[in-house]
């Protein structure tokens, strides 16, 4: 009989895991021997802080990053079709979303194994939900292009997207956040809403919408925090 492929939950940079991860999620990952993981580094560091004497030694882990192969991929579920479960695990939050777990799943589904999703923190989800912004309709565009000219191309339409009555969501990695709000602010229109969610579970947390107009006269510091941004334009007006 084939193994479960366990969808892992870890923190989004926080050591305080049982605020955000249940008990029963956790005392299931403790069981766990087999991983496929974006980082194998932080892997471990996630599993002795859930359990100090987490037998690392004696699991075994696979390193799932954006350059690992197809046909290495196929090759990590080997032991699952043998019997053996197996934990995805993203370098924080849920994998499968903004993270090449998703190809390991895919394939997962094609095989048809079980793939079971366990409750945890998303920033993406968090910051949706706490931003007031359209939680009906929404779009998750992961990273926008890095090169200024096509970075404010993209704004613009989604932007416009956002006209339309989609909420629309993006990332930044931390040391590239504040170009990103310039560029925001730059380019899109005054009455237009955007929640910036920084360090989303985090000590340091700070989730605040407001028009770009008003961000422009309290444009916050980001550089070196994990940000969600939210995009709507009209949404207010026409709810």
């Amino acid at each position: 009989m084939a193994g479960k492929i366990y969808l892992v939950p870890v923190t989004l940079g926080s050591e305080d895991y049982s605020g955000v991860i249940p008990g029963k999620v956790i005392d299931l990952i403790k069981t766990l021997r087999l991983f496929a993981v974006e980082d194998i580094r932080s892997a471990r560091r996630f599993l002795r802080l859930i359990d100090r004497d987490f037998p690392i030694n004696n699991s075994e882990f696979y390193e799932l990053s954006e350059h690992t192969g197809e046909d290495e991929i196929a090759g990590y579920l080997e032991p699952v079709i043998a019997g053996k479960d197996m934990g995805i695990m993203s370098e924080a939050g849920l994998p499968g979303i903004a993270d090449p777990g998703s190809k390991l799943i895919h394939l997962a589904h094609h095989k048809k194994l079980t793939v079971i999703p366990l409750s945890g923190p998303s920033s993406i989800i968090l910051a949706l939900i706490a931003s007031g912004l359209n939680g009906q309709n929404f779009t998750f565009n992961g990273y926008l292009p890095v090169k200024p000219a096509a970075r404010e191309s993209r704004l613009r339409e989604l932007e416009r997207k956002s006209n339309e009555g989609y909420a629309q969501i993006f990332m930044e990695t931390p040391y590239r956040n504040q170009r990103m709000l310039e560029s925001i602010l730059a380019v899109c229109n005054d009455s237009t809403r955007l929640c910036i969610a920084a360090d989303v579970t985090l000590p340091t947390e700070s989730i605040r919408t407001m028009s770009v107009y008003e961000w422009k006269k309290n444009s916050p510091s980001l550089n070196d925090h994990l940000v969600i941004f939210i995009l709507q334009n009209g949404y207010l007006e026409k709810g």
